[in-house]
């Protein structure tokens, strides 16, 4: 077995998950590599993949109303990145950025999004596992939101 199977068959989202099922999941997976400052993606930018993230840290930001971006979340080996891939108007909700070299398993959205179309067994169990990262995210944007509020009102 190689070792992207292996990432895959082995990652934390997909346990527990058919064969078959994983089958697909690694059928057109590719390593990628990004250096310190690389921009995975821009908010608003056609969504296609979702990512692994094998080694490194990567930020994400969400643009504010001043042209400046406000880091939402910091995301590192194990966590998954990209959901927006599977919900129209497939568009990135936030920009990623490399914050140090990191290495990732890119998953093909599009390719997934047929396949579980055409497999609605597949497409339930990507669906569910997918809402927790979706969850997780929200959250996680929840309290950096609350925590700017905080910041606000101690400077104000």
């Amino acid at each position: 077995m190689n070792t992207m199977n292996e990432t895959i068959i082995n990652h934390a989202l997909f346990l527990g998950m058919k064969p078959e099922h994983l089958a697909m999941l690694a059928e057109r997976a590719q390593a990628a590599q990004f250096k310190a400052g690389d921009v995975l993606f821009r908010e608003s930018a056609p969504a296609s993949q979702i990512y692994l993230i094998q080694t490194g840290k990567i930020a994400l930001e969400a643009h504010g109303i001043s042209g400046g971006t406000t880091r939402i979340q910091e995301l590192g080996p194990g966590d998954v990145l990209g959901w927006s891939w599977l919900f129209p108007p497939f568009a990135w909700h936030f920009q990623a950025r490399a914050v140090e070299p990191t290495e990732v398993v890119q998953l093909d959205g599009a390719h997934l999004l047929v396949a579980a179309e055409r497999d609605h067994d597949f497409g339930y169990e990507l669906m569910k596992r997918i809402a927790q990262v979706v969850i997780h995210r929200l959250q996680a944007t929840r309290k950096q939101l609350l925590a700017l509020q905080v910041e606000s009102a101690l400077e104000g």
